[in-house]
């Protein structure tokens, strides 16, 4: 079996990257309530950050108060469960996680109230069947 040399070593490393595009696909929820939702289909370079693309879609233009959020949160690395907005595929991530091609970035909307407690008021009112 023939071992490559470091200088072919490298230079295959250099083919596999090249033949690899420059940019990739990926995807964007956001549903500001239950009538105006967003998606959002967008090509960006490989190795863009969760904010860089929320950038690049414009969201952070139309929709000041994820902008707002963004600002506060820019340097938190580990996502706080109440307070974290974003998120790839249900999984809530920082601003500075590297997206993967397809990848889905989700925008929460916060909870007026608990699901629990509002599933637990309805059964409970006279009008639940």
């Amino acid at each position: 079996m023939a071992q490559l040399t470091t200088s072919e070593n490298h230079s295959a490393n250099a083919l596999l990257q090249s033949d690899r595009p420059a940019f990739m696909t990926v995807y964007l929820a956001y549903a500001e309530d239950e009538r105006r939702q967003h998606y959002l289909s967008l090509q960006i370079q490989h190795g863009a950050t969760l904010y860089e693309a929320l950038a690049q879609s414009g969201w952070l233009s139309k929709f000041t108060e994820l902008a707002e959020w963004c600002e506060g949160v820019a340097d938190i690395v580990a996502p706080t469960a109440k307070r974290w907005h974003v998120g790839i595929y249900a999984q809530k991530q920082p601003l500075s996680y590297r997206l993967q091609p397809f990848d889905r970035i989700e925008v929460y909307r916060s909870l007026s109230a608990d699901p629990m407690s509002q599933r637990k008021s309805k059964s409970r009112s006279p009008d639940a069947k």
